[in-house]
C-alpha cells in the first residue's frame, strides 16, 4: 500500500448507523459536475474520458514535472508501447523521488541502486531487526553496496531504460564518452553488462580477498560475500585494493555472479558453487515471459516460466536461476537445488542449465458467498433483521467519494445482495442490485465535461484513473487493484441478474477496461501495460506506482489484492469471458501461495528467527513489517490482510493452525481480543474456530461494524461455517466456483452457477452436485473421511502443520507431501478402519536427506501426542523422488478414528517426503 495512504485513510469517520440508510437512493450521494473538459471515449453502452478532468493531475514527480511522460526516462531502444508501473524497478522511471538514477532496487537474491558510475549491487544476508515482539516492528535486509558493476571513467548524469520484460529490465547509462547496459532480473544471480568507451570497472566496497583466478574468471570476496567476475575468454581482470578492471579483449560484455555461499563454506565450497555458474556467465538473458494455463477438469493451474538467451560465447544453452519458496514448493517435473540463497522471502533455492521452469497449483475455489447453513428459526429471524434496513434506502450514504471508498460500499452491497438471494430475501436483493447497477453505469459513463465519478485515460503513461481519486491513485498510480477489485466483485453480482447490463455490448466492456488498467492479462493490447500491478516473478501485487522508497516497492493489503482476483473469476465466469476469468485463477492462485508465505509465514521458514512476529501487515521488497501506513492498532495491522471477507477469502482458511497462531498473536500484543474491526477478525477466526468466533458475536451485538462491513453478512459468514466447518482442500471440483467444508469428518460440497444454464458439477472425489442457474448448490452427500485399507494420498490429509506439497514421479503421478522436518504433522480425520483390526501400516517415502540425517515416522490416534498406533525409521532412500514402500506393525484399531502421522528427527533440516499410506492385514 503506498505511503499516502496516512491515518486518514482509516478512516475520516466510521460508518453510519444502519437506520441512516432510509434516505433515498436519489437523495443522497455527489452529482456529476459538468464542466468544460475532455470528450469521451465510448465502450458499449459505457464510456471514459479520453483525458483527464479539469484541474486533475495524472502521474507527477516530487522533482518538478518531470514524469508527464516517461518517456523522457526510456532509450529509443525499448520497446514501444506502455511502460510498466508498480514494478520492483519503477523508481528507474518514475524518478519520484531520485531526480536522476533510481531508488534500491530489490530483485532477490540481489538489490540494485542506480549512480552515476554505474550499478551497485548488494547481497545482504543479515536483517536488520526494528521494534519488539510486542509492537510495531520490522525487518529489512538493507541494500548496502559490495560492489558497482561499471565502466571506468563513467559519470552519468542519469540512468534510463533500454529495455525490460516480464520480471527484468536494462538500465542505461551514457556520460557521451562511456557506455553502460546491465540486465537484472528477480531470480539471477548474474548481473550481464555490455560497455563502450572504455574498460570495464567493478569498484569494490574495501579490498577483496581473492580465492580462485584464472584471468579471466576471478573469485573473489568483499564484505563477507562471494562473488565472480567472468571476461570474456582470452582477456583478463586486473586485481587491485579496491577494483576490478578489464579491456575485455575488446568484446564489450562480462558478468558478475553472486555465489548461495556463506562465511562456513570452504575454498572448495567457493569453487564448486563458481563452477556452478561459469557455463552461463556469458549466456545473457534477453527476456523473459510467463504463460499459464487453468485446467478445470483437475483444477490445476500450471505456470511456465521462460527466459530467451543470447550466448556470447560457445553453444551452451540455458541460464540458472533462483526460486522463490511459493515456486519451488510448486514445481513440476523437477527439484530445485540447495545451498540456497537467502533472501527477504525465505530460501531461494536455484536450476540451471534451464529455458524455463513449471509450477503446478491446485486452485481451491472462490464463491460469491457461503451459502446459509445450521440456521435455526431464531437464527433467520436475527438474520433478517440484519437485512431489513438494507431493503430501503441508499448503501452509498456516508461512504466517501472517491473510488476507493465507493468501492468499499459497492462491495458491501455485493455481499447483502448475494446473501439476500440464498435466503429469500428478494426485496433486500433487487434494491441491493439495482442501487449498484444505477452507481456503476454513473461510473462506467463518462460526459463530456464531466469531473466526478467517471474514469479517464491518461495517455502518456496509459492508464486509467477514475476521479475522484484517492491515497495516490492518480499521481502515484496507487492502489488501482484495491479501487478497481471492489467495483469489479460488485459488476459480477450485477452480471448474474442482468446479463444485458453486463455484456460487452453493455457496461461489461467497462469492466474489461478497469480490469485491464489494473491488470491488463492481454499482452495485445496496447491500452495498458501487460499486468501492471502484478509482479509476476515474486507472485503477488504491489501497491505504488512508483516504487521510491529506499526499502523498494511495498503492498500492505494482499488481501485486497485477492478481492480484485477473486472478482475477475466471477466476472469472466458470468459473461463467458475465460481469459478474464483464467487469468483471474492465475492471479489469485498464485497470490495464495504468496500470501502463506510472505505475509503470513505460515510454515514459519521465511521470517528472521529474531524478528518476532507470525504476521505482517506489509511487505516491502527487501523485507516485511508488522505495522500499516495508517495505524499501529494490532488488529488492523493483522486485519489488513484479512479484509473484504467474501466468498474469495477462502484461502484464508487453508492452514487452521496458523489462524489460531495469528489470534494468539494479535491478544498477545494487544493485550486482549480485538477492540476495532472486531467483525473482521471474527470471520477470520471463524474459517477454524467458528464457535469461538460466533460465541464472540453473540456477546457483543452493540460492536461498530468495519466501514465495509455489515452485520447481517458477519452474522451469516460465522453463523454459516459452524455449521459447515472448515475448508477442505483436499477435493477440487471441475468448475470456478466452488469449496468443499469438512466439520468433524462429514463433507459439504458447495458450487455456483452465475450463467442462465443448469450445469452439473463434479468433485474430485466422484461427488456430483446439479446447480441450477443463477443458484449457489450444496450437497452433503459425501460422508468425508478415508477408507483404511484404500491408498490415502498424503496430500488429501484434513490439515497439516510445516509441510508443502510438489509434483511426484512415482507411479500414478499426482503430488507428494514434501519439505517434512522435525515436529510436522498431517492429520487425516475419520479413517474407517472397519471392524477387523489391521496389522500393518504401509508408508510410502523417499528421503533424499544428508548422511547422518534420519528420522521417525510415527501413526497416532486422536491428536500428535495420541496412542501410538506404530512407527518407522527413515533415512536416505536414494532422492527425494527414490520411492520405498515402508511396512510398520500396528496395534489393533477398529471403527472411525482421527489419524495423525508425526514426523520426529531432532534435526532442523527436512528429512523426508510422503506420497501415501494404507493399512493391511
Amino acid at each position: 500500500m503506498s505511503l499516502t495512504r496516512t491515518v486518514a485513510w482509516h478512516r475520516a469517520a466510521h460508518r453510519t448507523a444502519f437506520a441512516a440508510l432510509a434516505l433515498s437512493l436519489g437523495a443522497a450521494g455527489l452529482a456529476a459536475v459538468p464542466v468544460s473538459g475532455a470528450s469521451a471515449a465510448t465502450v458499449g453502452r459505457g464510456s471514459y474520458a479520453d483525458t483527464l478532468p479539469a484541474d486533475a493531475s495524472g502521474p507527477t514527480s516530487t522533482c518538478g514535472n518531470l514524469t508527464s511522460n516517461p518517456r523522457q526516462f526510456v532509450t529509443a531502444n525499448a520497446p514501444a508501447g506502455p511502460v510498466p508501473t508498480n514494478d520492483w524497478w519503477s523508481s528507474l522511471l518514475f524518478k519520484r523521488t531520485d531526480c536522476a538514477y533510481s531508488q534500491p532496487l530489490a530483485a532477490h537474491p540481489m538489490s540494485f541502486d542506480a549512480v552515476a558510475g554505474g550499478l551497485d549491487v548488494s547481497y545482504t544476508t543479515t536483517p536488520s531487526i526494528t521494534g519488539t515482539a510486542d509492537g510495531v516492528s520490522e525487518f529489512h535486509y538493507t541494500h548496502t553496496t559490495d560492489l558497482t558493476v561499471g565502466v571506468a571513467g563513467l559519470n552519468s548524469r542519469d540512468t534510463k531504460v533500454d529495455g525490460w520484460s516480464d520480471w527484468t529490465v536494462s538500465p542505461y547509462w551514457s556520460d557521451g564518452t562511456r557506455t553502460l547496459r546491465a540486465t537484472i532480473g528477480h531470480g539471477l544471480p548474474f548481473v550481464y553488462a555490455r560497455v563502450t568507451g572504455g574498460n570495464a570497472r567493478i569498484g569494490l566496497a574495501g579490498t577483496p580477498t581473492v580465492w580462485s583466478n584464472n584471468g579471466s574468471t576471478v573469485g573473489f570476496t568483499v564484505r563477507g560475500h562471494d562473488y565472480v567476475a567472468f571476461a570474456p575468454t582470452g582477456s583478463a581482470w586486473n586485481v587491485g585494493a579496491g577494483e576490478l578492471t578489464s579491456g575485455l579483449g575488446g568484446k564489450g560484455y562480462y558478468s558478475v555472479a553472486v555465489l548461495p555461499t556463506t562465511a562456513a563454506s570452504t575454498n572448495a565450497d567457493r569453487v564448486a558453487a563458481l563452477q556452478r555458474l561459469a557455463p552461463y556467465a556469458h549466456n545473457h538473458v534477453t527476456g523473459t515471459r510467463v504463460s499459464w494455463s487453468y485446467n478445470g477438469t483437475n483444477s490445476t493451474v500450471r505456470s511456465t516460466y521462460s527466459f530467451t538467451t543470447q550466448a556470447l560465447e560457445g553453444s551452451t544453452t540455458g541460464t540458472a536461476v533462483a526460486l522463490y519458496p511459493h515456486q519451488w514448493r510448486h514445481l513440476s517435473g523437477t527439484t530445485a537445488a540447495t545451498p540456497a540463497y537467502v533472501s527477504p522471502r525465505g530460501q531461494m533455492r536455484t536450476l540451471t542449465g534451464v529455458t524455463s521452469f513449471t509450477t503446478a497449483m491446485k486452485y481451491t475455489g472462490v464463491l460469491p458467498e457461503l451459502p446459509p447453513a445450521g440456521m435455526s428459526s431464531a437464527d433467520a429471524a436475527t438474520l433478517n433483521s440484519y437485512l431489513d434496513p438494507f431493503a430501503t434506502g441508499d448503501p452509498f450514504a456516508g461512504f466517501g467519494p472517491d473510488t476507493y471508498w465507493q468501492g468499499k460500499a459497492l462491495g458491501r452491497a455485493a455481499r447483502i445482495a448475494e446473501i439476500a438471494h440464498q435466503v429469500g430475501r428478494t426485496d433486500v436483493r433487487d434494491h441491493m442490485v439495482a442501487a449498484m447497477k444505477a452507481r456503476l453505469t454513473d461510473w462506467f459513463t463518462a460526459s463530456p465535461g464531466e469531473t466526478q465519478r467517471l474514469f479517464a485515460y491518461e495517455p502518456n503513461w496509459k492508464t486509467l484513473i477514475g476521479f475522484p481519486a484517492s491515497y495516490g491513485s492518480d499521481q502515484e498510480l496507487n492502489d488501482h487493484h484495491f479501487h478497481y477489485g471492489y467495483f469489479v466483485a460488485a459488476a459480477a453480482t450485477v452480471a448474474k441478474f442482468d446479463p444485458a447490463w453486463a455484456a460487452s455490448s453493455g457496461y461489461g466492456g467497462m469492466v474489461d477496461t478497469v480490469v485491464r488498467d489494473a491488470n491488463n492479462y492481454d499482452r495485445a493490447d496496447a491500452r495498458f501495460p501487460f499486468l501492471r500491478d502484478f509482479d509476476i516473478y515474486a507472485g503477488h501485487d504491489w501497491a505504488s506506482g512508483h516504487a521510491g522508497f529506499g526499502s523498494g516497492n511495498n503492498q500492505e493489503s494482499s488481501s485486497e489484492g485477492q478481492n480484485f482476483a477473486a472478482g475477475l473469476i466471477q466476472f469472466g465466469e458470468a459473461t463467458g469471458n475465460t481469459a478474464m476469468r483464467d487469468a483471474g485463477i492465475f492471479l489469485w492462485t498464485t497470490q495464495t501461495a504468496a500470501i502463506h508465505e510472505y505475509w503470513f509465514d505460515s510454515r514459519n521458514q521465511n521470517f528472521p528467527s529474531a524478528f518476532g512476529h507470525d504476521t505482517v501487515g506489509m511487505v516491502w521488497g527487501d523485507g516485511a513489517s508488522y505495522s500499516t501506513w495508517f495505524t499501529a492498532e494490532p488488529e488492523m495491522i493483522q486485519g489488513i490482510n484479512m479484509l473484504p471477507i467474501t466468498g474469495g477469502s477462502l484461502y484464508l482458511g487453508h492452514n487452521p493452525a496458523y489462524i489460531d497462531r495469528n489470534i494468539a498473536e494479535l491478544e498477545r500484543v494487544n493485550g486482549g481480543p480485538a477492540q476495532v474491526w472486531k467483525d473482521v477478525i471474527w470471520s477470520f477466526q471463524a474459517l477454524s474456530r467458528p464457535d469461538l468466533a460466533l460465541t464472540a458475536f453473540r456477546r457483543d451485538p452493540g460492536y461498530t461494524p468495519e466501514e465495509g462491513e455489515s452485520k447481517a453478512h458477519t452474522f451469516h459468514w460465522i453463523r454459516s461455517l459452524n455449521a459447515l466447518g472448515r475448508v477442505d482442500i483436499s477435493v477440487t471440483a471441475d468448475t470456478p466456483l466452488y469449496a468443499v467444508f469438512n466439520n468433524a469428518g462429514k463433507r459439504t460440497y458447495v458450487a455456483s452457477n452465475p450463467t442462465a444454464t443448469t450445469r452439473t458439477v463434479t468433485f474430485s472425489d466422484g461427488t456430483k452436485l446439479t446447480v441450477e442457474p443463477r443458484r449457489t448448490a450444496t450437497t452433503s452427500g459425501g460422508t468425508g473421511g478415508f477408507v483404511a485399507r484404500s491408498t490415502i494420498q498424503a496430500e488429501a490429509a484434513t490439515a497439516q502443520s510445516g509441510t508443502g506439497r510438489e509434483a511426484t514421479t512415482d507411479t500414478g503421478g499426482g503430488e507428494n507431501v514434501a519439505w517434512i522436518g522435525n515436529g510436522d504433522w498431517l492429520r487425516f480425520d475419520a479413517v474407517d478402519f472397519g471392524t477387523t483390526a489391521p496389522t500393518t501400516v504401509n508408508l510410502r517415502v523417499a528421503s533424499g536427506a544428508a548422511a547422518g540425517i534420519s528420522g521417525t515416522v510415527e501413526v497416532r490416534l486422536d491428536s500428535t501426542t495420541g496412542p501410538l498406533l506404530g512407527s518407522a525409521s527413515v533415512a536416505n532412500t536414494g532422492g527425494w523422488q527414490s520411492w520405498r514402500t515402508v511396512p510398520a506393525s500396528v496395534s489393533g484399531v477398529t471403527g472411525k478414528r482421527t489419524v495423525y502421522v508425526n514426523f520426529r528427527s531432532g534435526q532442523p533440516a527436512d528429512f523426508v517426503n510422503l506420497n501415501w499410506l494404507s493399512f493391511s492385514g
